[in-house]
């Protein structure tokens, strides 16, 4: 995955009506500021020192070049002295990036021994920002309001995050799906009204006959094939558990293949995300297991059984936490099976193949197993076990007059006991604030079985993403109870009707 040059522009709200002294302190603490967060080392891009805006044109021009920049992903605002905010209505009214307000100030404590109405009159963010903060609420602007001194660690992490929420609004309108095939026959939770997601999140979603991307794979040669083989055998343990040695490596090579011509015409095409379908396989000899885990591992987005809404959401959550340091990893998932007992319940959770490696925990095994769906030969597939740790599961669903981000805060756990039989790549989590909860929220909720799963985004994250789409979103988290539920439900059929 290719990392952009975002970077985000400091643009800081004063007027003159103090004199040029207070203009050049004004520029100086902003300068000061854009210097120490970018010196803090927790910002995931850069921050850009913008000069201080003074009146409507000045205002105006600065969001229309952050506009017209590709590298700009957002514009930090911060009233640093009483910014009249009819003067921002213009610019606003025509920005179309992310946008935060800091609401911070320069100095972290009053300077009680010195402090006079000059200090005042400079220093006066708690005056200046509820200003600022008036006209984008009345204008109805989403944006992301942070609150704190600007050099508190707790503050910059919130920057940081917010950071990666923007680049997820900035790249959604960059997520191309192929549709290798249509969704399985009869499900409802996969059907999706795609015009409207292009709209709401411009996401392009395109199909393919399968035969088209097969003429890819077809075209692979042997020689990249087999050295393709050979980094799977080096990297993976090898688990053949009876089977002959050289036919599972033929049954291992299918799988390069699959992945060298998928990737190729992933590349050609510009697409980003793919899904697939065991119910349309045309000439493919396997359903496509490895493959499409290895290429989830790259950053591409998946979902199975057609099921294009999950992979546009898998790559978003994929681009958003691209570099971040000790990320555990982002998948496709699907819930299969709970366990009951209690003191130990949870969901089990698994594919027929396709989970991405990112998330794994210990060693990756190769196996190659019988599959009763798609009427092809054995495929192959990495087996594996899930990170614990804290997460979120998410869902997009179509209720056919808007869409619902549903998010779950879940507990990866480990299985009480191995499951040798299961040829497959398992986590196995708890929802929050417990199984019943959870799972019924879940279900009153509308949310699917397929979900894009994380360890390395929030529910803030996730949440204000949704806002910027001007979407609804669900939270299922420790202080859900299902009254409180049922009630959010009912008042947004209120708020969300068009």
């Amino acid at each position: 995955m290719e990392k952009k040059n975002y970077k985000f522009w400091f643009a800081t709200g004063s007027q003159d009506l103090y004199g040029d002294e207070c203009l050049a302190n004004v520029a100086a603490h902003a300068k000061q500021i854009v210097a120490e967060l970018n010196a803090s080392g927790r910002l995931p891009y850069e921050v850009v020192w913008k000069p201080t805006l003074i009146d409507n044109a000045t205002i105006r021009k600065t969001f229309a070049d952050a506009n017209n920049d590709p590298e700009v992903a957002g514009v930090i605002t911060w009233m640093h002295t009483f910014s009249p905010a009819k003067s921002w209505i213009l610019g606003l009214s025509e920005y179309r990036k992310p946008l935060l307000h800091l609401h911070t100030q320069f100095n972290q404590e009053i300077p009680y021994d010195t402090i006079d109405m000059d200090f005042m009159n400079e220093n006066q963010s708690a005056h200046g920002d509820r200003e600022y903060g008036h006209i984008v609420t009345r204008m109805g602007i989403e944006r992301k309001v942070i609150m704190g001194h600007w050099a508190d660690e707790k503050v910059q992490n919130r920057i940081a995050s917010w950071m990666r929420t923007a680049i997820g609004i900035m790249e959604s309108s960059h997520i191309r799906v192929v549709r290798v095939a249509d969704n399985m026959r009869n499900v409802a939770v996969t059907e999706g009204d795609k015009v409207e997601a292009q709209i709401k999140f411009g996401w392009e979603v395109d199909a393919y006959p399968v035969n088209e991307i097969v003429e890819y794979v077809d075209a692979v040669s042997k020689g990249d094939m087999e050295a393709l083989t050979d980094e799977y055998y080096d990297k993976y343990d090898i688990l053949l558990e009876g089977r002959d040695a050289t036919e599972f490596r033929n049954h291992v090579a299918v799988q390069a293949k699959i992945e060298l011509g998928f990737e190729k015409f992933l590349k050609e095409k510009n697409y980003q995300a793919i899904v697939t379908h065991f119910g349309d396989l045309g000439g493919l000899q396997q359903l496509p297991g490895l493959a499409i885990q290895r290429l989830m591992e790259k950053g591409y987005g998946f979902g199975a059984e057609g099921d294009w809404k999950t992979a546009a959401m898998v790559r978003l959550m994929k681009i958003m936490t691209e570099g971040k340091k000790d990320a555990k990893g982002t998948s496709f998932m699907e819930d299969y099976t709970y366990n009951l007992v209690p003191g130990k319940e949870g969901i089990l959770q698994a594919h027929m193949l396709e989970v991405c490696p990112t998330i794994s925990d210990g060693p990756i095994g190769i196996k190659v197993c019988p599959l009763s769906m798609g009427d092809r030969e054995d495929p192959a597939r990495l087996v594996f076990t899930a990170k614990e740790g804290e997460g979120i599961a998410t869902s997009l669903v179509d209720l056919g007059d808007r869409f619902r981000l549903i998010i779950n805060e879940v507990d990866v756990k480990k299985t009480e006991k191995p499951m040798p039989k299961l040829p497959v790549a398992t986590a196995f989590w708890t929802p929050r604030p417990s199984l019943q909860t959870g799972a019924e929220s879940w279900i009153y909720a509308g949310g699917a079985h397929h979900t894009a799963f994380t360890y390395d985004l929030t529910t803030e994250q996730m949440a204000d993403w949704a806002a910027a789409m001007g979407i609804e979103v669900v939270y299922i988290d420790a202080n859900t109870t299902i009254r409180g539920l049922r009630n959010e439900l009912r008042w947004n059929e209120v708020a969300f009707r068009k």
